[in-house]
């Protein structure tokens, strides 16, 4: 068995100083104090770091570059930042695309590691909140290519983002009804429909005030229906771009552990639809719409705390123990738990990443990660 001893670990709850953390076969064994060490270490364990959309890292976009090679890479890479478990996103696009990206999953899931499986953005959205979306590729959903879909994926699709207020309720049902995670995104929905959506069952939005209709005094929209609602949840971007940090520190306040963190990151790319520039510190599209954004979890959770006035440890659970009751796997990961992967970061004393283990195993870092 192994063991980290005299650490401080993070718990949804907050952190617990000088603690002895034990793992073996890839899961915690055991948590306990450590009374005799006489130095508290300036180190902090936090669980590995869960990311429901991202498009590429490792200079490899998904979407263009569909093998099972760019999968590899993207995952080493991010495990590298410390994201022990994440969603590979797929923007609108063909059936042929999202065909041959499926077909990528299934076959590569056997040996996948902190690849989940796919987050589908889109096709089913609404033109009017496009962004960075082809809008030639934008329609509704049947039900029978729904269900064709998911026969399709054989359980490799995990979430779907899609406009509720286009689409057929007995599609959203379709999806709920099969386990697929259902967001709420690129949607000119009302509040009253953003609301219906969100009591049918819709878990959770895509990328909070992004693409989204506006709050406003006489038009509340969607942000004001996830606010209002018990147990809507939202992701959202933290790289001071997307949304500003003081908009951030008020959805966190109103929501907390219903709002978590995405990076919604993409990698530099000049063929097929999705040709993503790196220009300031962001990635735009030729025609220069603001597209994904350039930035790591950990840079997200430094955001956090840096700019927008929320705490380390609330930060934490925002890109761990959050997404992790999301997709209902919060036994498993997401947290520092007896019997949960021993899926951790290890960062110093400037927040920058000393260690990461994967299922107990120490990844070989090529560098510390840091802002």
């Amino acid at each position: 068995m192994q063991s980290l001893q005299n650490q401080n670990l993070y718990f949804p709850k907050g952190v617990k100083l000088q603690q002895d953390i034990s793992f073996e076969n890839g899961l915690i064994k055991e948590i306990k104090a450590n009374p005799d060490t006489l130095k508290v270490e300036e180190k902090y364990l936090v669980p590995g770091f869960i990311d429901l959309q991202i498009y590429g890292a490792g200079g490899k976009l998904f979407s263009a570059e569909p093998n099972p090679d760019s999968i590899r890479i993207i995952e080493d890479q991010l495990l590298q930042e410390g994201t022990t478990s994440f969603l590979i996103c797929l923007a609108t696009n063909t059936p042929e695309v999202f065909n041959q990206c499926i077909s990528v999953i299934k076959e590569y899931r056997s040996e996948a590691r902190n690849c989940l499986g796919l987050h589908l953005e889109g096709p089913f959205i609404n033109p009017e909140k496009r962004g960075a979306h082809v809008k030639e590729y934008i329609r509704k959903a049947s039900l029978d290519e729904i269900k064709q879909l998911l026969d399709f994926g054989d359980g490799t699709i995990k979430m779907m983002t899609l406009a509720p207020e286009l689409q057929d309720e007995k599609v959203i049902q379709y999806l709920l009804d099969h386990h697929v995670i259902v967001s709420l995104g690129h949607s000119s929905a009302t509040f009253e429909q953003a609301t219906k959506a969100y009591n049918q069952g819709v878990q959770t939005t895509t990328h909070l005030f992004n693409a989204m209709s506006p709050l406003q005094h006489r038009a509340p929209g969607i942000p004001t229906a996830i606010f209002n609602h018990p147990m809507a949840m939202a992701s959202i971007i933290v790289d001071g771009l997307h949304v500003d940090f003081e908009v951030v520190n008020i959805a966190a306040k109103v929501m907390k552990e219903r709002l978590f963190l995405i990076t919604d990151a993409v990698a530099e790319c000049h063929t097929g639809p999705y040709q993503h520039h790196a220009v300031d510190g962001k990635f735009v599209m030729p025609d220069g719409t603001l597209s994904g954004s350039a930035m790591t979890m950990l840079q997200s959770i430094k955001n956090c705390v840096k700019y927008c006035g929320i705490s380390l440890s609330d930060a934490i659970n925002m890109a761990t123990y959050y997404p992790s009751k999301l997709i209902k796997k919060e036994n498993e990961i997401g947290q520092l738990a007896v019997n949960a992967e021993a899926n951790f970061v290890v960062l110093d004393e400037d927040m920058n990443i000393a260690q990461v283990f994967y299922k107990g195993s120490e990844i070989k870092l090529n560098k510390a990660a840091s802002i």
